[in-house]
């Protein structure tokens, strides 16, 4: 085992993502050096690159497998899980989905694979100032805190990412698969938080039809 490997261990980081700065707390000498003992725990298959500067120690060293959701807003701080991801997560989705997509508080959209910790989705929306995490959730799985939409949050981030135009109940019925029983439990107070979120008519037009034929007016 490589020294910065022993030491991130002993540290308590076997479970956690850890970044530069940390590393430089960690280990004495000059930055060459510490870009060394990084890169030879990357060769010796201990330590694996989330991104320049982002780091995580490899499966055998954890007590608990890395959350995919977790590994998200390690990549983007401030990000959230959300479309497709989410909505498979709270089960309104049937299909499986190999990308773990979420919404970026930026305005670039990002992508990320992993040869092991799988594929990585960031996308901006278009939002108002301070409404970014309405109804956005922060869950815990195996002691690792995550944020993520709450299905229609998710549904609607998708609407607006999609620019989708109301097309009736049976687009989301049919092409989304989502069960009549899970868009009942849309309430009219969700409704009205998600009018203010998004910044585009189109998302306002369709949550006004979304309303209408929930009778959430």
């Amino acid at each position: 085992m490589q020294t910065l490997t022993e030491q991130l261990i002993d540290e308590g980081f076997n479970n956690r993502v850890i970044v530069d700065s940390q590393l430089a707390r960690l280990t004495t000498g000059t930055p060459q050096r510490r870009h060394s003992l990084v890169n030879r725990a990357m060769k010796a298959g201990e330590l694996l690159r989330l991104r320049r500067g982002t780091y995580l120690l490899a499966e055998k060293y954890r007590d608990y497998t890395a959350h995919p959701f977790t590994l998200a807003q390690a990549y983007v701080p401030g990000s959230y899980v959300s479309f497709e991801t989410a909505l498979a997560h709270h089960g309104w989705i049937p299909e499986a989905v190999y990308t773990t997509a979420s919404v970026t508080p930026g305005r670039k959209s990002y992508a990320y694979d992993h040869p092991q910790l799988g594929s990585f989705s960031f996308h901006p929306l278009a939002t108002h100032a301070g409404y970014f995490l309405e109804l956005v959730n922060r869950e815990q799985i195996n002691k690792q805190t995550m944020l993520v939409a709450r299905p229609i949050r998710a549904l609607m981030d998708l609407v607006c990412l999609r620019k989708a135009e109301w097309q009736g109940m049976k687009w989301l019925q049919e092409s989304l698969r989502i069960d009549d029983e899970h868009l009942r439990q849309i309430t009219s107070a969700d409704i009205r938080t998600l009018k203010l979120v998004y910044k585009h008519k189109r998302v306002k037009d369709f949550l006004k039809s979304l309303a209408r034929e929930l009778d959430n007016d």
